[in-house]
């Protein structure tokens, strides 16, 4: 393990993980594997379900998230921020083109997250807060075709990438509850969606601009040409 992680000891923040170089090259790996497996599957009559369409606007929605998540509204001491809604690129995949390539481009996101920004104290913390929290971003898909289904897909997606960071904060975080007075499920609730519900917030509110609506709808139009 120590090839690709070491560990680092902190005074203030305690015993965390930092990626070594052939860490972060594993990483990469797997998120090139995760793309290059949905480009292999297969639907009725051999004709691939990811086109190189598919690729484009993930590929561009994914950098735009990474782009908008590095910049942040409000930053939070042990992890988590407010962005500049970076979280709503990554659910328009789905929305564009379906829960299984919003699933597959929301966990290859997750693994770029890990690349650019991580923090790991622990194996399962990193797969919560990072494959699985991302990752359910994809969720989005859900509502692709319903009306509304972008405003819907996106909460649901926030609201499953709450669920992870929720169960991360309560199991591998809880302990810094008792700072301020609060059991761990209680700490970890407030904390998380101290930065999550914000952004959900603000996000929501500009998809309903009118000139934002336009400007999906058109993209909608675009992907499906």
């Amino acid at each position: 393990m120590s090839v690709f992680v070491r560990e680092i000891i902190d005074e203030e923040w305690g015993s965390y993980f930092e990626l070594t170089g052939a860490g972060y090259g594993v990483l990469v790996a797997a998120m090139l594997a995760v793309l290059l497996i949905g480009c292999m599957i297969s639907g009725a009559g051999g004709k691939r379900q990811i086109s190189t369409r598919v690729l484009v606007f993930s590929a561009m929605a994914m950098a735009l998230g990474t782009v908008t998540s590095m910049v942040k509204v409000v930053d939070m001491p042990m992890g988590g921020s407010v962005t500049l809604c970076s979280m709503f690129f990554i659910c328009l995949i789905g929305y564009l083109f379906g829960l299984r390539k919003g699933l597959l481009a929301a966990v290859a996101y997750g693994f770029l997250q890990l690349v650019t920004d991580p923090y790991i104290i622990s194996i399962p913390q990193m797969f919560t807060d990072y494959i699985f929290a991302f990752g359910a971003l994809g969720l989005s898909g859900l509502f692709s075709d319903k009306k509304n289904g972008l405003t819907t897909g996106y909460l649901l997606g926030v609201l499953g990438r709450y669920v992870f960071t929720f169960l991360s904060g309560m199991i591998f975080f809880g302990t810094n509850g008792a700072a301020y007075n609060m059991a761990a499920p209680v700490y970890s609730l407030i904390y998380n969606g101290a930065y999550l519900v914000p952004e959900a917030l603000a996000t929501v509110i500009i998809l309903q601009l009118p000139p934002v609506k336009q400007g999906l709808l058109r993209v909608k139009e675009m992907a499906k040409v």
